[in-house]
């Protein structure tokens, strides 16, 4: 992820008189281009965060195993990915290539964040509910919050960190009705956890690299790593391969297109304009889409808790975005 990513809020008031004695409302002018920018970068995180809440169904309709159904979500993503890069390169010719050496280890390390992400991330949905392993898996924000501090150095203050606290409220909401402390549930919920870490060094690794890269060179480079390491692991597992019907094909097909060229592809665009915390917990709305597709889809109940704990996610997002543009 980009570094020096904090948006830079100062504008000089002092310079006019007419303007000087008026309290600052605002600390953009009220034309700054920036702020369609973040809109548009705001729906395109959101748009990115439901592609990727149909991802656990379609995980747990596939008829190949955990880690295989992870690597048809990548090889099928590549035909409709290159074409796209091709057509992006064209476009910004003096545009750095992401093969150079000053991207390529980064390129790799994205990818095998993103492999690890999904590897541990379909294990977990078979293991435990739709909610607690998205949820778990959505924990990154705690993660993200502090390497953006410590290492972007990205300002966090006290009414981000309200929203961030009442984002996970609602996490943890959503979960207690459903934790259990033993067996299967357990191992599901700790796979969420560990989803949570490295899904949050991958959001990170892509912010630093959208300030240089554009969104489908980094899409498809990524992407195809994430892919062979996917199927290294797979065939070391012996998982089942191959969907056995057609329906199984259509379910992976959904899981590459929907859930990771338009999910993953938006979520890209999003961070490369918004502050990497910020964008961190507005992807929270992804577990209350999942809670909400997986009642709908595979009858998982969701009873009044859960429908609280989604009302405080959203309520911490919309605190976090004030907070963010404050």
């Amino acid at each position: 992820m980009r570094l020096g990513v904090t948006l830079d809020d100062a504008v000089d008031l002092g310079t006019d008189p007419r303007r000087s004695a008026l309290p600052r409302v605002s600390s953009r002018p009220v034309n700054d281009p920036a702020r369609p920018r973040e809109r548009l970068a705001l729906a395109a995180l959101v748009a990115g965060a439901l592609g990727i809440a149909f991802a656990p169904i379609f995980v747990r309709e596939s008829e190949t195993g955990p880690v295989a159904t992870a690597v048809h979500r990548m090889f099928l993503a590549l035909p409709l990915l290159a074409p796209l890069a091709v057509r992006e390169r064209r476009r910004r010719p003096e545009a750095p290539s992401p093969w150079s050496r000053a991207h390529l280890g980064a390129l790799v390390a994205c990818g095998l964040f993103f492999a690890g992400d999904l590897a541990v991330w379909h294990w977990s949905i078979h293991f435990t509910s739709v909610t607690n392993a998205t949820l778990f898996a959505n924990f990154a924000p705690i993660f993200v919050t502090f390497v953006a501090w410590a290492w972007l150095g990205e300002r966090v203050g006290a009414l981000f960190v309200v929203g961030l606290a009442t984002a996970l409220a609602g996490a943890a909401v959503l979960l207690q009705a459903s934790i259990h402390l033993g067996g299967t549930m357990l191992r599901g919920d700790l796979l969420g956890i560990a989803t949570a870490v490295f899904y949050a060094a991958y959001q990170l690794t892509v912010k630093r690299l959208r300030a240089s890269l554009g969104t489908f060179a980094l899409m498809f480079s990524s992407t195809l790593f994430s892919a062979v390491a996917l199927l290294a692991i797979a065939l070391l597992e012996r998982d089942t391969m191959l969907p056995a019907t057609g329906r199984g094909w259509v379910v992976v097909l959904l899981l590459a297109w929907v859930s990771q060229v338009a999910g993953q592809s938006l979520i890209a665009y999003g961070l490369a304009h918004l502050p990497a915390s910020f964008s961190s917990v507005t992807l929270l709305v992804q577990p209350v889409a999942a809670a909400t597709l997986a009642r709908w889809w595979l009858g998982e109940g969701i009873g009044p808790a859960q429908v609280a704990g989604g009302a405080l996610v959203l309520v911490g997002i919309l605190l976090a975005r004030r907070a963010s543009r404050a």
